[in-house]
């Protein structure tokens, strides 16, 4: 019994100690899970970042504005002198002299050179000789259609003979009309052989040089009256009938500073071949000539409006796949609204939205990468710190 009971304490004492370890082992192991939950802690807070909203200065964010936006139709071209003559020769002959050169200033009738008109006076000179023919030949069928006139009163002659001595009188009489036309015509040929300035203006180019020979309509000068200069450009179908003939038009021309006024002059009847365009013409005064032909020119129609228009400024919205976008700041959280546009003002740099957004929208209003749809954003009044959008984000 006491040995039994001896054994039994023996196992009770094991069980005990064996209960003692196991206690001390847990309690151990709890304080290791717990220095480890100590230190794992902090690590977990460091790698969840604080959901910090986005900060956007009161520069960054716009709202819509209603307010007109004038249509403007731009075109673009050239310029060219209206009032272009040729100077061409009349006459074949040989070149003696000219007299101006490329840049020269001519006025209406002024003398540009000679030409050698040996072989136009000798003509003169025959017709004239037929001329004087003509005359005498008239003069004998006068005096032989009297004689016979009175001839005819006395009977002596038959009626057909004095019929036959007025036919001649009647060719002569012709053959004079004849001689002096010829003679007209070719002292016509000698005027216009001179060579005078057909308009005022300067020379654009001398096609010939003196001691060159000439034939009949060869080009010699062409004289520029840059006292009014056209724009020819084109316009689309779809905005020429807003285009009136009077309206003012502003223009740029390429190397000036300052636009110029000038006039819608003409529009054509038709649309060019090929093209969905129609030709438009602008007047341009020039009396200083400070303008040259060929010049290129930028015309800008401005037409005014009378609605009331939502606006952007067009640096506000951004395009995907084609669909233009914002980002607004609703709820204290970013969002991405599609828009649909309209009207664009280059010079004023605002476009048109038609559907997307109310005047009530804070709108960013610029383009910003990396932006996230949901993400907390709020607008502050000073300047953005170094943790603002400004800096956590890119601009474009």
């Amino acid at each position: 019994m006491r040995k039994a009971w001896v054994i039994g304490g023996v196992g009770t004492v094991a069980v005990v100690v064996a209960a003692a370890v196991l206690w001390m082992g847990q309690g151990r192991s709890g304080q290791a899970a717990a220095a480890i939950d100590t230190k794992a802690a902090p690590a977990g807070a460091k790698g969840k970042k604080p959901d910090v909203p986005l900060e956007f200065t009161t520069r960054e964010v716009v709202q819509p504005q209603r307010g007109p936006m004038p249509l403007v139709i731009e075109f673009s071209g050239p310029l060219v002198a209206p009032s272009t003559a040729v100077v061409r020769a009349k006459a074949s002959g040989t070149l003696v002299s000219l007299t101006v050169a490329e840049g020269s200033r001519v006025k209406a009738g002024q003398q540009l050179g000679r030409i050698d008109l040996s072989e136009l006076d000798s003509r003169v000179a025959e017709r004239h000789a037929m001329l004087e023919s003509a005359r005498a030949q008239l003069a004998q069928a006068e005096r032989t259609h009297a004689s016979n006139q009175r001839l005819a009163d006395q009977q002596f002659i038959s009626p057909i003979a004095l019929d036959a001595s007025r036919s001649a009188l009647d060719t002569a009489r012709a053959q004079v009309r004849a001689a002096q036309a010829q003679l007209d015509t070719t002292r016509v040929g000698v005027r216009e052989a001179a060579l005078a300035a057909p308009i005022s203006g300067l020379v654009h180019k001398r096609h010939v040089v003196p001691g060159e020979k000439l034939s009949v309509e060869q080009q010699l000068l062409t004289i520029v009256d840059l006292g009014k200069l056209e724009l020819a450009g084109s316009v689309g179908t779809h905005e020429v009938s807003r285009l009136q003939p009077g309206m003012p038009v502003q223009v740029r021309v390429e190397g000036a500073t300052d636009d110029v006024t000038g006039t819608l002059a003409r529009i054509a009847p038709a649309v060019e071949a090929g093209t969905r365009s129609i030709g438009v013409t602008i007047a341009l005064a020039n009396p200083k000539e400070t303008f040259r032909a060929g010049q290129y020119a930028l015309a800008r129609v401005v037409i005014a409006d009378t609605a009331q228009r939502l606006t952007l400024p067009a640096s506000a919205i951004g395009s995907t796949s084609g669909q233009n976008h914002v980002w607004v700041i609703e709820n204290g959280a970013l969002l991405r609204r599609a828009v649909t546009t309209g009207r664009r003002d280059e010079r004023e740099g605002r476009v048109e939205v038609l559907q997307g957004l109310t005047a009530s929208h804070q709108v960013l209003a610029a383009r910003f990468d990396n932006l996230r749809e949901g993400a907390k954003a709020v607008v502050v009044q000073r300047a953005a710190p170094v943790a603002s959008a400004s800096s956590a984000l890119t601009v474009r």
